[in-house]
Formats: structure tokens, C-alpha cells, sequence
């Protein structure tokens, strides 16, 4: 399992200014609603130009901490649009609309720290022994609730695979153990965090 996307540290850098622009005009009140198509990549001799993975409908998250401890985060685990629209989208929505927190404030946003999460796409897991905690994002779906966590989070929380397994199953609000239940989906995902 690799990740089937590529982004250059230009186009990495882009999505971090988009994500801060993002952010930056809500506090300042101006909601536009989506910005300007990156331009393509520059055609090589003997090949076309391509909007590359920018383009590109894949999820992502984006999340806000304050002294390193979680001040919003938000995502869609699966694209339904260009990632540079959903970045833009999921900043927004990161700091402004999880409902776990109050809007973010001009003072806090001098002090947060960004962190942006391209996923790739989701594929069932074919064995949870298999799951790598720092490597393998997990999503689970069982009896109509669900819960995702990014690749990063078992490390913050120092969970080994059994926590992470257990934990997940807690984030969807069922029993310990689910993730193996008949009729459980477990899905798992590679992603490439960067700073914004």
C-alpha cells in the first residue's frame, strides 16, 4: 500500500496558503466562496500539460491546535471535489464550524498551528494485524455509525494497534471490539500530512 497521489513542496506550500487565506478572510468577515483554479503543471517535451493533484478529488482534513492541544478539526474522508476546493473548504470549516468549539478569534489565530491531511483513497483492510499505527489511517462503519481516524492520531495519543482498534470503535460510539463484528466495515488509508 502506497500513496497513489503525488504533491510537489510547491503545491504543499499552495494548499497552505490557501488554507491560512481561507481562515484569514472569514475573520475578517469576507466569505468568498471558493478561489481562483491553480494553473496546470508546465508541459515536458512529450507529454501534456496536467492539472495534476490538484485537481484531483481526494479528502483531507485540516486541524487547528493551540499549544498543542486540538482546536478544531474537520475533513471529508472521501473527494467529491477538487482538493484544492476542499482544503480551502475544510480550513473553513476547522475553524469555524466544529461543533466541539466556539469560533475561532483573531487572537487565537495568531497563536494556532495548521496542520493539512491529503488522503488517499479508502480500501477495506484486509487484515487489522496488518495495520501499521503512524502509517494507517482507520475508518469503521457499523450499525449505521462511524468513525475516522488520520494516521497521526494513535501517535499523538501513544496508542498501540489494540488501542487504536478500540478507541476507533469508541469514536463510533459502539461496543469495544465492533471493528471484528459481523456486518462491521473496516477500512483503512495512507495520507500525507504537512504543515500549513
Amino acid at each position: 500500500m502506497a500513496l497513489s497521489f503525488r504533491l510537489s513542496e510547491a503545491e504543499q506550500a499552495y494548499l497552505a496558503r490557501l488554507a491560512r487565506l481561507s481562515i484569514e478572510s472569514g475573520l475578517a468577515g469576507r466569505w468568498a466562496t471558493l478561489p481562483p483554479e491553480p494553473e496546470c503543471k508546465e508541459a515536458t517535451a512529450g507529454s501534456e500539460a496536467t492539472p495534476g493533484t490538484l485537481l484531483r478529488a481526494l479528502g483531507s482534513f485540516v486541524t487547528l491546535t493551540l499549544q498543542g492541544q486540538l482546536r478544531g478539526c474537520i475533513g471529508t474522508v472521501q473527494g467529491r471535489e477538487a482538493l484544492y476546493q476542499n482544503v480551502w473548504r475544510m480550513a473553513r470549516a476547522a475553524a469555524f464550524e466544529d461543533p466541539r468549539f466556539p469560533p475561532l478569534t483573531l487572537h487565537e489565530w495568531g497563536r494556532a498551528a495548521l496542520q493539512i491531511s491529503v488522503l488517499d483513497e479508502l480500501a477495506p483492510c484486509p487484515d487489522p494485524t496488518a495495520i501499521e499505527v503512524g502509517r494507517h489511517g482507520l475508518a469503521l462503519q457499523y450499525m449505521g455509525r462511524g468513525g475516522v481516524f488520520l494516521p497521526q492520531v494513535p501517535v499523538e495519543q501513544g496508542w498501540d494497534q489494540s488501542a487504536y482498534l478500540d478507541n476507533l470503535c469508541r469514536k463510533a460510539g459502539v461496543p469495544r471490539g465492533s471493528w471484528s463484528a459481523p456486518g462491521a466495515r473496516l477500512f483503512w488509508f495512507e495520507a500525507l500530512v504537512f504543515p500549513g
